[in-house]
């Protein structure tokens, strides 16, 4: 009996997701519209905190030495550097290594630097951090000491970054809870016009003894196809615009040129899905529930 009453739901449910074509077609219009909006600011925001991480695991700055600092002098640097908070990793660059490095960056044009000896350069240390926000800090400290005489880094492309990631993370909050606003808005107007052209079906099934929480479930579970069928069709649209769109841009001259990594669309799949999946079925949820509170009199 208990799977006859489930199997009962879930038809009825099915039924008015059908029976109310412009309604269902507005709805799904309505939800994947919020949807993809999210997806598209989620996926941006996703690429822009993993480039701030690849830059903090990669070159926070370089510390050059005057150019003539002595063996003694090179290693105390290296020391104190190492004892500064929020340096993770100070890796030496000698003369020699900086030398061979100029020489592969410039490649046919090798012929510009030949003639000259690695002395025309200076010894650096590559300085990695334990977190981006402590950039500034370290890069005061380490101005502070003693045969220091340039400190290059990206604190500029970092700032710039994290200022971006934060912003992209506040519209999206925004946008999504005025379109969650709206996605309630219509479901629960098109659950209405169900109850509504049923009003006299249900009035029987009162008489008879059926109870409030019968009459519901069908009307909760057609919300809630709506907003899984919702997030299928969205997760397919972000999925496939969101790897075409990389494509394109990773084979780009001028993407190549920034060295960027893109995030693949696998690696956010989980997370999309379960944002969705939730987003669905709790907005299918909640707006059933509203219809029917205030369009039943039960």
């Amino acid at each position: 009996m208990k799977y006859n009453v489930i199997g009962y739901f879930l038809l009825e449910g099915f039924r008015n997701v059908f029976k109310n074509k412009k309604s269902t077609f507005s709805c799904l219009g309505v939800m994947c519209a919020t949807m993809l909006i999210f997806g598209l600011f989620f996926t941006i925001g996703k690429n822009i905190n993993s480039a701030v991480k690849g830059l903090e695991k990669e070159q926070g700055m370089q510390v050059f030495m005057e150019y003539e600092a002595t063996d003694e002098q090179i290693k105390k640097l290296s020391e104190d550097l190492n004892k500064i908070d929020g340096i993770n990793s100070v890796q030496l660059v000698t003369k020699e290594e900086a030398y061979n490095t100029m020489k592969e960056r410039l490649g046919k044009n090798e012929k510009a630097i030949r003639g000259f000896t690695s002395d025309i350069f200076s010894v650096s240390y590559i300085v990695t951090l334990t977190d981006l926000s402590l950039n500034n800090q370290v890069y005061d400290s380490i101005n502070s000491l003693e045969n220091v005489r340039d400190i290059t880094n990206k604190r500029d492309t970092i700032e710039t970054l994290s200022k971006i990631g934060n912003t992209i993370q506040i519209i999206t909050f925004v946008i999504f809870a005025i379109l969650i606003l709206i996605s309630l808005f219509i479901i629960s107007n098109t659950i209405k016009l169900t109850v509504h052209a049923r009003r006299k079906e249900i009035s029987i099934m009162k008489y008879v003894g059926a109870t409030n929480g019968f009459i519901r479930a069908p009307f909760i579970i057609e919300g809630i196809i709506i907003g899984l069928l919702s997030g299928i069709i969205s997760i397919l649209i972000v999925g496939g615009g969101y790897n075409y769109l990389t494509t394109q841009l990773v084979q780009s001259e001028t993407w190549q040129k920034l060295s960027i990594n893109l995030l693949g669309f696998g690696e956010m799949f989980g997370q999309i899905v379960l944002v969705y999946m939730f987003l669905g079925v709790g907005i299918g949820i909640i707006g059933s529930a509203i219809s029917m509170k205030k369009y039943l009199d039960v």
